[in-house]
């Protein structure tokens, strides 16, 4: 047991811990981009900007110092000293050829013939700045034609604006690593923590999936992990009511079929048998009849389950009259009670309008009659009434028969509920269908139940209005 609950537990601190480090990741990596290069680009164009605004001023100055070649070096180391750069005055010798003329540090060996931002600002004629990448170094540049002939290139170097980005970034990029192990961290360890009041749970999960539904324990902390105690609980309950309808549907259906598949066998070998008299093989004959109709029964009580769990048993709504359903169930039952001494009358005050499935509201009908019959002794009396009760229909079945204790009325419309102390049995599936199909057409199916007699009510909407004869008992479809 503990080897499953360590590994699950290391998974999920792991996977908490991925999960917070890649979220912190994320946000970092946005950050970096929202900020990195937002501001080398501000610091760039504040420089470039620097050198755009010394570019006119310097012109002018070479120009008033045109006289001779040494005022053109004299302006030119001026302007340079005072931009903090270096200035270079360059002469047109050809269309795309620019060749220094005075240089303010001539020394430097940065060649700039040939200078993109020197040259477009020639061919131009104003002025042009830029951002130049040069011998592994890059600049910021300023050019505008002093004359026809020349043109002053500004050059400023961006080494301490770029020192300021790496240092910012390298900045940035140690505290993310640190923030990240620290999420991780944090996150590892508050899922260990978490997931060591889960082991409970696990551990109850294992002893129930190995040995039934023990009670789990607590998680130890009212926090929300807490919660999941009464949750899983509830779950434990509910999968060991299932467990035992599960085992006892299959005892149930296997005693049901059992029954008649033995007897049709036992039937049809004595059928074989040519010297039975002709009574005989009617009387056999009719009790196979009986058994393939009570296979038949629990094959459609299986069937209308399977449906109902699937959503796919379809109900009508329509306007039909319980007084008349009331007398056709009467009618179909006459000759089973009759048979089994049960005294069967219908009873209504008039036609009954209810809002329902006609042929769904016979089905529980013929429930709760088939309940009534097998379940009491014989000559109990059975009513079958239709009427109305606080603006809604009913169809009711009374009997008389000895009842149906308290604690055992809650638990009559559950599947596969028997009786234990039932004078016959059946499959436990007529009563849970029907109240299915009651809540299904908008009502309920109750039962109230004293020794001496016992109702069980169908209570559905009331229609509206008279039903004609012609329509009495048929559903004529409606808008719901």
């Amino acid at each position: 047991m503990h080897g499953r609950i360590l590994p699950f537990r290391a998974t999920l601190s792991v996977k908490l811990g991925l999960v917070l480090f890649g979220a912190v990741a994320g946000a970092l990596f946005i950050v970096y981009l929202m900020m990195v290069p937002r501001l080398e680009d501000r610091l760039v164009n504040a420089k470039i900007r620097d050198v755009r605004n010394a570019a006119v001023p310097v012109r002018d100055q070479i120009r008033r110092e045109q006289g001779a070649v040494v005022g053109t070096e004299d302006a030119v180391s001026a302007s340079a000293s005072n931009l903090n750069g270096r200035v270079v005055y360059l002469a047109r010798v050809d269309p795309s050829t620019l060749v220094p003329q005075a240089d303010s540090n001539p020394l430097r060996g940065d060649s700039v013939i040939g200078d993109p931002i020197a040259l477009q600002a020639t061919d131009l004629g104003y002025v042009v700045a830029g951002r130049v990448k040069r011998n592994g170094r890059e600049y910021a540049e300023a050019a505008t034609p002093v004359s026809s002939q020349g043109t002053v290139l500004l050059i400023a170097p961006l080494d301490d604006a770029l020192a300021n980005v790496r240092l910012v970034r390298r900045a940035l990029v140690i505290a993310g690593l640190v923030a990240l192990l620290a999420a991780a961290a944090t996150a590892y360890f508050a899922a260990y923590g978490l997931t060591r009041r889960l082991r409970r749970l696990e551990a109850a999960a294992d002893r129930i999936a190995a040995r039934g539904f023990p009670p789990p324990g607590g998680t130890g902390r009212d926090d929300g992990v807490a919660e999941l105690a009464p949750e899983f609980d509830l779950m434990r309950i509910r999968l060991a009511d299932l467990d035992r309808v599960r085992r006892e549907f299959i005892a149930n259906a296997s005693h049901e079929l059992r029954t008649p598949l033995f007897s049709l066998g036992g039937f049809l070998e004595l059928l074989d048998d040519e010297d039975l008299d002709p009574e005989t093989r009617r009387e056999f004959v009719a009790e196979t009849r009986m058994q393939v109709d009570r296979l038949t029964r629990l094959a459609t009580d299986l069937l209308d389950l399977s449906r109902l769990d699937a959503g796919q048993l379809h109900v009508e709504r329509g306007t039909i009259d319980l007084a008349e359903s009331a007398r056709t169930l009467s009618e179909e039952f006459r000759a089973v009670a009759e048979t089994s001494g049960h005294p069967l009358v219908a009873s209504a005050d008039g036609p009954v309008s209810a809002v329902g499935d006609a042929e769904r509201v016979l089905q529980i009908g013929r429930a709760l009659v088939e309940n009534s019959l097998r379940h009491t002794p014989e000559g109990t009396p059975i009513e079958v009434r239709a009427g109305s009760e606080n603006g809604r229909a009913t169809l009711e079945v009374e009997d008389e028969g000895p009842g149906i204790p308290a604690w055992e009325q809650e638990r009559v419309f559950e599947r596969f509920y028997r009786s234990p102390g039932g004078i016959a049995s059946g499959s436990g599936l007529g009563l849970s269908i029907a109240a299915v199909l009651a809540s299904r057409m908008g009502g309920r199916l109750e039962v109230d139940s004293r020794p001496g007699r016992t109702v069980f009510r169908l209570d559905l909407p009331a229609g509206g209005g008279a039903i004609p004869r012609e329509n009495a008992g048929r559903a004529e479809p409606q808008p719901v």
